[in-house]
Order: C-alpha cells, then sequence, then structure tokens
C-alpha cells in the first residue's frame, strides 16, 4: 500500500509548512537541502534539467533522507499538463503534482485525472501499471487499489486569465491547492517582475479569498524570510522558501563578499 501522501494531509489540514524548490536535478543536492529542515521538497521538471530518471533518483534521495529523520515529503512539478508526463512522475514515485498555466476549471478537472487510475466508474486517465518503483516493482498488490487516495493536486495560478476563473478552478474536486505563480502572473499583467505592484498584490488576495471561500489551501513562492514570513501573515500557508540553486548561489556570493571585504582591510 503506498504511504500516507504528508503533503496532502498538510493541506487537507490546513498546517503551515516550508517548503523548498529542487532545480538542479542532483539526487546529492536533493539529499542534502532534505536535512535541512523543510516540510517538502519540489522537484522541478518545468524549468530545471532534468528528466524522469532524474524525478526517480531525487525521489530516492529524499527517501533516503527520510530513512535517517529528515521529515521533507517529494512533490513534482511538470512541464505542463500532459497526462503522459503526469504518468511517468507518478510511476516514478511521486504522490503530489505542481501542475503550471492552469486557467479553467477544465484544465484544472484534467489534472486531476491524469492522477488518477479509472476506478469504480470515477474519472481518472492514468494508465494503469503496477510494475514500476510506485507500485514496489509489482511487489505491492495493493497499489493501483489505494493510490488514487494519495494523489495530491496542485494547481498553479500564474495568468491573469487564472485569477479571473479563479473561483471556478477553486470549486474543482480533487484539487488541493492553488499555488500563485508570482514571476508569470506579474507578467501576464504587463508588470513583469513587479510583484509588489498594487495590481498584482490585488491578485493574490483574490486566490486567498477563492482559497477560503471553497476551503482550498493557497501556496507561493517567497525569495526571502521576510518576504514568505509576509506571505504567512495574509494567510499563505504552502510556502516555498526559494531553491537549491538560490541558497547555493546566496552561500556562495555573501562568503566571497565577506572575504573580499576583510582581505581588502
Amino acid at each position: 500500500m503506498p504511504n500516507a501522501n504528508a503533503i496532502k494531509q498538510y493541506l487537507l489540514n490546513a498546517k503551515p509548512t516550508v517548503g523548498c524548490w529542487v532545480t538542479l536535478a542532483s539526487p546529492a543536492v536533493t539529499e542534502l537541502i532534505a536535512h535541512c529542515g523543510f516540510d517538502w521538497l519540489v522537484i522541478d521538471v518545468e524549468h530545471g534539467p532534468g528528466d524522469n530518471q532524474d524525478i526517480a533518483a531525487q525521489l530516492r534521495a529524499i527517501d533516503a533522507a527520510a530513512a535517517n529523520g529528515s521529515r521533507a515529503a517529494g512533490a513534482v512539478r511538470v512541464t505542463a499538463n500532459d497526462p503522459a508526463q503526469v504518468k511517468r512522475a507518478m510511476d516514478c514515485g511521486a504522490q503530489t503534482i505542481i501542475f503550471p498555466n492552469i486557467d479553467s476549471a477544465a484544465q484544472a478537472q484534467a489534472a486531476v485525472a491524469s492522477m488518477r487510475f479509472a476506478l469504480k466508474g470515477r474519472d481518472g486517465v492514468r494508465g494503469i501499471a503496477g510494475m514500476v518503483r510506485a507500485g514496489r516493482y509489482g511487489l505491492d498488490a495493493s497499489y493501483v487499489l489505494s493510490a488514487n487516495n494519495q494523489a495530491c493536486t496542485i494547481v498553479q495560478i500564474e495568468s491573469a486569465a487564472g485569477v479571473e476563473q479563479v473561483d471556478a478552478i477553486a470549486q474543482v474536486e480533487g484539487v488541493d491547492c492553488l499555488f500563485i505563480g508570482t514571476a508569470d502572473l506579474s507578467a501576464s499583467m504587463g508588470l513583469l517582475g513587479q510583484v509588489g505592484h498594487n495590481d498584482v498584490t490585488t491578485a493574490i488576495d483574490t486566490v486567498l479569498q477563492a482559497g477560503r471561500r471553497h476551503s482550498k489551501a493557497v501556496g507561493i513562492f517567497a525569495t526571502s524570510v521576510e518576504q514568505a514570513s509576509h506571505y504567512q501573515a495574509l494567510g499563505v500557508i504552502f510556502i516555498a522558501l526559494h531553491s537549491d540553486a538560490g541558497w547555493l548561489a546566496k552561500g556562495a556570493t555573501d562568503a566571497v563578499e565577506a572575504f573580499s571585504l576583510k582581505s581588502s582591510k
């Protein structure tokens, strides 16, 4: 039987959590970040260089960290709302999928269906296979019958069109979280990079209000502790605190700058 999906439980219980994007397709880096105290990690194959082999390797790294005391759970952001991509990521062991660029209820319904087997007459289009990593290579006889219950669907609202349709999207059964993509959202509004602009913050609030009305968790990506704290105060409970690449770059540049200042004295 699949392990209980910790991310899904966090969202259902409205428990505030902090995660991190892992973008470098490195199992070693993913394992390291998993030991840093995050509640979850998102393996990003939308903008990262990883493929399905990398997804499986990074999920193994997260599992290895968990066996040594980490609490981090793994999720995968696919490149598009494509059932073939979703199927392969889930066969690798992903239980939580993040879908970019969801602009309508129909797209959200398609995302939910792509994560689920067609069982008991319910809508689902995920191809059935038990002899995959997710099903312990055929050794878990209960996998196909129980996997749907652990599937967690997170849809990204990252355009003006998505904000306009957010109430309809939030009402889709099976959507577990509305994740605000501020970079693409600001760009779609003609405000590239201006995530603090009044029009963008108004759009963020629109998504938050829809989440409250329809009892759906809301997530967002923050580039600093200060920004994360601000979003948490607004009511966002699923917060990504930057990325493996971001922390690596910041640590390295801060150290070089500090050393240069000392050595120049």
